[in-house]
């Protein structure tokens, strides 16, 4: 890949997304649920005394995993209880390593995409593809069907991932964080598309990276829907709100978070939806 695989393009000069009802805004939930090992370097909350590495990161790993056991089932109360219909970026490998977890996913209806095999970023994959396809089968074989979306983990690519993610039957990927609308992307003569996905309004963005309190969350949330819905009025945007059970799914945060969505699923001309019917919608407007 030389360059952009996309043509650039001003919003101010689109003809107007059309979305389902007319809605103004469509707001996307992803949840990230990620498989992390005790013997490898973990995302850290808590640094070791002198810098030292330990042989197995106890504490680390076992805050990740506190979302898998506990956090988890909170978020999915939730957004059960609000009508949500969140989109799943899944480690493969969670599908075997924790399957009570893809279980309550499945038993829901929810959209699954791919999140790599393990939380292992794709330059450091031995085999890019083989991860990729990995993930691709483990997905279709506890849920039925393949993932039609890819978040890479950490959102990293290399110059051949499109390309690869493309030929092994993904139609759209949520790592290229550049716009408020869906854009078609073009790899050796096969399309890709690019949904919009956030970092800004990401938990791990606020609370991992910039150490915001809880409240935050609802803060930027809010602020952010209310201009894009504003804007949508004129051409209609997408919004992702992106949250991970470790992290959102924690007592001192979730009650902030629940506040959040109430206010998005309270507003009118707003299409809570999937990764995928997005997709669908910008696609079908396309064809015309």
């Amino acid at each position: 890949m030389s360059g952009n695989p996309y043509d650039y393009s001003a919003i101010v000069d689109r003809a107007k997304l059309k979305l389902p009802n007319n809605a103004r805004i469509a707001v996307w939930l992803i949840i990230n649920i990620e498989n992390w090992y005790l013997d490898r370097p973990a995302r850290s909350i808590l640094a070791t005394p002198a810098g030292a590495r330990p042989e197995i990161d106890v504490p680390n790993y076992s805050w990740h995993e506190y979302g898998m056991r506990v956090g988890f089932w909170r978020l999915k109360k939730i957004v059960q209880q609000l009508g949500f219909r969140p989109t799943i970026a899944l480690n493969g490998s969670v599908c075997n390593v924790y399957p009570k977890i893809a279980e309550g996913c499945k038993e829901e209806g929810w959209e699954i995409m791919g999140h790599g095999f393990t939380q292992r970023i794709l330059p450091t994959e031995p085999n890019e593809e083989q991860a990729i396809i990995e993930t691709r089968n483990a997905i279709k074989s506890f849920f039925g069907e393949s993932p039609r979306g890819w978040l890479g983990p950490g959102l990293a690519e290399t110059k051949d991932t499109l390309r690869l993610l493309a030929r092994n039957g993904f139609e759209y990927v949520c790592d290229w964080v550049n716009d408020d609308q869906p854009y078609e992307m073009n790899v050796d003569g096969k399309s890709i598309y690019s949904i919009p996905y956030t970092l800004e309004l990401n938990d791990i963005v606020l609370f991992a990276n910039q150490h915001f309190p809880a409240e935050e969350f609802y803060n930027r949330v809010t602020r952010q829907f209310d201009l894009l819905y504003s804007e949508g009025l004129e051409n209609p945007r997408i919004m992702a709100v992106a949250i991970h059970p470790y992290i959102s799914g924690v007592p001192h945060r979730i009650q902030v978070l629940e506040r959040t969505l109430e206010y998005l699923a309270s507003q009118k001309e707003v299409w809570i939806t999937t990764g995928s019917e997005i997709l669908d919608a910008f696609k079908m407007q396309s064809k015309h």
